[in-house]
């Protein structure tokens, strides 16, 4: 399991997103779109159409992680906010 510090922030990515983006699509979807730095510590997470997946990206010293899950018979729960960025906890 997949333990995350407790200071740590993370933010959902709102809108679904094409899942062949890599690291440097998603990094410039948190600073332009999200308008937060990617470099912060701080966990990212964007889903895809059927929510299904999810993609984790941080930040961390000697560079970024990329993490993917993918559920076979079940889907993730995405918050419906207004809101562009959603902040939670770990």
């Amino acid at each position: 399991m997949l333990r995350f510090a407790d200071d740590l922030h993370v933010y959902l990515y709102r809108e679904p997103i094409d899942f062949r983006c890599g690291i440097n699509t998603l990094a410039a979807l948190v600073e332009e779109s999200m308008q937060l730095d990617p470099l912060a510590r701080a966990v990212y997470a964007f889903h895809n159409r059927k929510c299904d997946r999810i993609k984790l990206l941080l930040y961390e010293r000697t560079g970024f992680w990329l993490l993917l899950r993918r559920l076979e018979e079940d889907r993730f729960v995405w918050p419906r906010r207004n809101q562009e960025v959603i902040e939670l906890t770990t």
